[in-house]
């Protein structure tokens, strides 16, 4: 019950409440073990905005920026269940 309701406040503070999403991605862009997870929250806002005739390229180059090993901002904090709903 602690983990959900940790979940739910994380949720609310870093992800539905604008200035803490603002801060938290902020935090994350300035350090830099974490500034791959900032760039890829970046992308993903992007890509939930691009046109469905582009989402599939866009979809490949995050695969392969951020969920292949050997990619340039690589996330290796990204579970095989994320990154198979990516289709990685």
């Amino acid at each position: 019950e602690d983990e959900d309701d940790e979940e739910r406040s994380f949720a609310w503070q870093c992800v539905e409440q604008p200035i803490g999403q603002r801060l938290f991605r902020r935090f994350l862009a300035r350090t830099p073990a974490l500034a791959a997870a900032a760039a890829l929250w970046d992308e993903l806002d992007g890509f939930g905005r691009c046109d469905d005739g582009d989402r599939e390229p866009t979809a490949r180059s995050l695969r392969q920026r951020f969920m292949d090993p050997g990619g340039p901002q690589y996330c290796g904090f990204l579970s095989a269940e994320a990154k198979g709903q990516a289709g990685g």
